[in-house]
């Protein structure tokens, strides 16, 4: 299996370890209150024991090696704190090498350039390690900051795609904001 790790100015970029476990709870822990409507705040970690926790590493490395879905973990260079995660879902190989991309970083971590960082060096790693040719981001149509972001990293609007994504118990428009790679 390639590499999946991107190491950015002030960030590593990776899969979950076993290790991590105390400081992605940490950082789960700290979180704020939620600040909008798409901001999960605080959340009960109560499940979240370090068993489950070693279920889920081992989840996402067989996602990984059944090229389904490659999820990272954000952490400082500095320290090593958990500060979000950022994933790949494979939407399509053959002639489309075709991707999405999703993004959520701690709430207490905002206003930083954590988010940009990543989902830069993600993107890069997108199209280098993992030989996507296009990347989309699927957003609320409310979800301002993660538009703003999308924008502010190279994607592009696209189009509103009508009932798109099953959520909240309904289908609900998003919009697309894309890259492709340059070659």
């Amino acid at each position: 299996m390639m590499n999946l790790m991107k190491e950015t100015e002030r960030l590593f970029l990776r899969p979950l370890q076993a290790a991590d476990y105390e400081n992605w709870l940490l950082s789960f822990n700290n979180r704020f209150p939620s600040l909008y409507r798409h901001d999960r705040g605080k959340m009960d970690m109560s499940d979240c024991t370090e068993e489950w926790f070693c279920q889920l590493v081992d989840k996402h490395k067989c996602l990984a090696e059944n090229d389904e879905a490659y999820i990272f973990g954000a952490f400082l260079k500095e320290g090593g704190t958990h500060v979000g995660m950022i994933d790949f879902s494979t939407l399509a190989r053959m002639d489309f090498q075709w991707a999405r991309i999703g993004y959520t970083i701690h709430n207490q971590f905002w206003k930083k350039g954590y988010g940009k960082e990543a989902v830069v060096g993600l993107i890069e790693a997108g199209f280098e390690e993992l030989n996507y040719h296009r990347i989309e981001a699927h957003i609320n149509l409310d979800n301002e900051p993660s538009k703003r972001l999308a924008l502010c990293v190279g994607m592009e609007f696209e189009c509103i795609r009508k009932g798109f994504i099953f959520e909240n118990e309904e289908w609900t428009d998003h919009e697309v904001y894309t890259v492709n790679r340059r070659y």
